[in-house]
C-alpha cells in the first residue's frame, strides 16, 4: 500500500500529541490529594497513565505501518517504544502541567520521532534488504513479502485488542469527562492503526477491500461509542463484541482471498477466536500480574505517585492489553493460506 508510509507517520505523530496532552492535562487529575492512608487511590486511579502508555504504544505501531512491516523498521520501533515508556516515567515524576508544558513535550516528541523516521528512511535507501532477491521489482508490482505481511497483521491485532482496552477504561468515580474524552480519542487512534495495518497487509488493495476498511472503521468507532455509553461494570459484552468485530475485520482485510473470495470457514473460525480470545488472554495475563508481578506498583513508585491502597490492586491495564494483543497476533497473524495450514 503506497499510502502506508505517510499514513503511518501521521498516526504516530497524532499519538505523540495525545501522549503530551495526556501527560500535562489528564495525569494531574489522577494525582492523590494527600499521603494519608484514607486518601490512597483505588482501582484504576491512574487511568491517565494507561491511556498515555497506549498512546506511546501507538507510536511504534505507526512506524511499523510506515515501514510496511519491514524488520528494519519494526525492530527500532519497538526499542523506541520501550525508551519512550522510560522517559514517560521521568516526565511524570516532574509533574508537568499547563499548555506550555504540552507544547514543549509535543515538540520534543516530534523531534525524536522525526530523527528516528529520518534514520530509518536513510537506512532503507542506503542498505538494500538481504535475502530478498528481486525485492524492488516486487514492490513495484505492489507485492509485500510474506514476513512483512505477518508483521503488519500482528500489529493490527495488537492495535485491535488495545482498542477494546482503551474503550473500556474506568476510574474509581467514572465521572471525569476527561476520561471519556481520552478513552474515545485513544481508541479512535488505535482503530485507525488496526485498519491501516490490516489493509497494508493485504496482498492487493482492491476497491472491495478499501470499502471494507471504510466500513470497518465506521462500525468500530460506533462500537467504541457503545462501550463508553455502557455503564461501568457492565461493559464486558460490548467490549467482547467490539474486539470480535475489529479482529474479524482485520482478518478479512489482511488475509488472502483465493479466487477473489474469502475462505469463509477460515474467517468464521477467526471470528470465534476473536470473540473469546481477547477476554481469555486479558484475564490470563491480568491475574498473574496482580498476584506475582506488581509491575503497576513499581511504575507508580518510580513516578513518585502514591501507592494504591492495600484493598485494591495497581494493575497496568495497558501492559495487559499489549500482551493480550501479542497473544492474538500469534493466532491470527497468518495472512496467507499456507500460514493457516500450519495450524492443522
Amino acid at each position: 500500500m503506497r499510502s502506508a508510509r505517510p499514513v503511518g507517520l501521521l498516526l504516530s505523530a497524532a499519538a505523540v500529541a495525545l501522549w503530551a496532552y495526556g501527560m500535562t492535562t489528564w495525569q494531574p487529575l489522577t494525582e492523590p490529594l494527600g499521603p494519608w492512608s484514607e486518601h490512597l487511590p483505588g482501582n484504576n486511579a491512574y487511568w491517565a497513565r494507561d491511556l498515555r502508555f497506549m498512546a506511546i504504544m501507538a507510536v511504534p505501531l505507526g512506524l511499523v505501518l510506515a515501514g510496511r512491516g519491514q524488520v528494519r523498521w519494526s525492530g527500532p520501533a519497538v526499542v523506541l517504544g520501550g525508551c519512550w515508556i522510560a522517559a514517560d516515567v521521568a516526565v511524570d515524576r516532574a509533574d508537568l502541567i499547563g499548555v506550555g508544558a504540552t507544547v514543549r513535550l509535543a515538540v520534543a516528541g516530534y523531534a525524536v520521532l522525526g530523527v528516528v523516521a529520518a534514520l530509518l528512511l536513510w537506512w532503507e535507501r542506503a542498505v538494500p534488504p538481504m535475502g530478498e532477491p528481486d525485492t524492488e521489482s516486487a514492490r513495484e508490482r505492489g507485492a509485500t513479502p510474506a514476513t512483512d505481511r505477518r508483521v503488519l497483521t500482528g500489529a493490527a491485532c495488537v492495535a485491535g485488542v488495545l482498542t477494546l482496552v482503551a474503550a473500556g477504561m474506568e476510574s474509581p468515580t467514572d465521572r471525569e469527562p476527561e476520561l471519556h474524552q481520552g478513552a474515545l480519542a485513544t481508541a479512535a487512534l488505535l482503530v485507525a492503526l488496526a485498519v491501516g495495518a490490516a489493509l497494508a497487509a493485504a496482498p492487493a488493495r482492491t476497491r472491495v477491500r478499501v470499502g471494507l476498511a471504510a466500513g470497518l472503521t465506521v462500525v468500530a468507532l460506533l462500537g467504541v461509542g457503545w462501550v463508553r455509553a455502557t455503564a461501568p461494570g457492565t461493559r464486558l459484552l460490548p467490549e467482547a463484541a467490539l474486539g470480535a468485530v475489529v479482529l474479524t475485520g482485520v482478518t478479512l482485510l489482511a488475509w488472502d482471498w483465493p479466487g477473489g473470495r474469502p475462505i469463509w470457514r477460515h474467517h468464521a473460525l477467526a471470528a470465534l477466536i476473536a470473540l473469546v480470545g481477547p477476554v481469555v488472554f486479558l484475564v490470563a495475563t491480568a491475574i498473574p500480574m496482580v498476584i506475582l508481578m506488581p509491575i503497576g506498583a513499581a511504575f507508580t513508585a518510580l513516578a513518585g505517585n502514591s501507592p494504591i491502597n492495600s484493598a485494591d490492586s495497581d494493575l497496568l491495564v495497558s501492559l495487559v492489553g499489549l500482551l493480550a494483543g501479542l497473544g492474538m497476533a500469534v493466532l491470527l497473524a497468518r495472512p496467507s493460506v499456507e500460514d493457516r495450514r500450519q495450524l492443522r
